[in-house]
């Protein structure tokens, strides 16, 4: 893939682990931040462990990260509006990426937030209409995604209204070492996508693992 990868939310956990498997997988990475000398301290520390095997990786901040062609969105739900606040007017033509999930905690654990638009994907797809919105990457947990010594062996589940982003996104999942893409049909399905996270952290905690979804009997040429 030539086109290069921008990941708002690149120094959290969860961005920093995909940012470094896009780069082993040859894709040449962003790393957004709010500020821009910490995306770039992020992005020297991710080259400088991955070695002279893995695509260029640099750092800036969000609302520079956001004119990239593909915007991953790696942010927490709690404050996502503001990051959208800062690529508001860079990326309103790029494939948006929202790896977002609506969800809180009490004392009974983790549950789904209900969003008016159906989902947080939509709700994005409302604020961007001239971009390509998918929902990708919501089931895959930050330790399996920062774990670079072992594969992903997960599917990576893909909802949009685009075809080409869909196939796309699925091909960036297909690049990541024990990944798979799986489209799964429209962007309103992302309303499931979102929801299936309260649920695997529910099965994390009950078995003290990191559980991820996997298709059975699903063969895909």
């Amino acid at each position: 893939m030539s086109r290069p990868v921008a990941i708002i939310g690149g120094t959290g956990a969860m961005g920093r682990g995909l940012a470094a498997r896009l780069a082993l997988a040859g894709v040449e990475v962003v790393i957004g931040s709010r500020d821009a000398a910490r995306g770039a301290s992020v992005a020297a520390a991710l080259t400088e462990e991955l070695g002279a095997d893995a695509a260029a990786i640099t750092g800036t901040d969000n609302a520079t990260a956001g004119a990239a062609p593909v915007v991953v969105l790696a942010v927490p739900f709690d404050g996502f509006e503001a990051n959208l606040d800062s690529i508001a007017e860079t990326a309103t033509r790029s494939i948006i990426v929202s790896m977002v999930n609506p969800l809180a905690f009490d004392r009974r654990g983790a549950y789904p937030i209900m969003i008016e638009e159906g989902s947080i994907a939509e709700h994005i797809a409302g604020r961007f209409p001239e971009a390509r919105v998918v929902s990708a990457f919501n089931t895959v947990a930050a330790p399996v995604l920062g774990a670079l010594d072992r594969p992903v062996d997960e599917d990576i589940l893909v909802a949009g209204d685009d075809p080409d982003a869909v196939d796309l996104v699925v091909d960036l999942a297909d690049r990541i070492a024990g990944a798979r893409g799986v489209a799964v049909g429209a962007l309103r399905l992302s309303m499931v996508l979102e929801s299936l996270t309260p649920v695997l952290i529910g099965v994390n905690k009950r078995y003290r693992t990191h559980a991820g979804v996997r298709f059975s009997r699903l063969e895909i040429s």
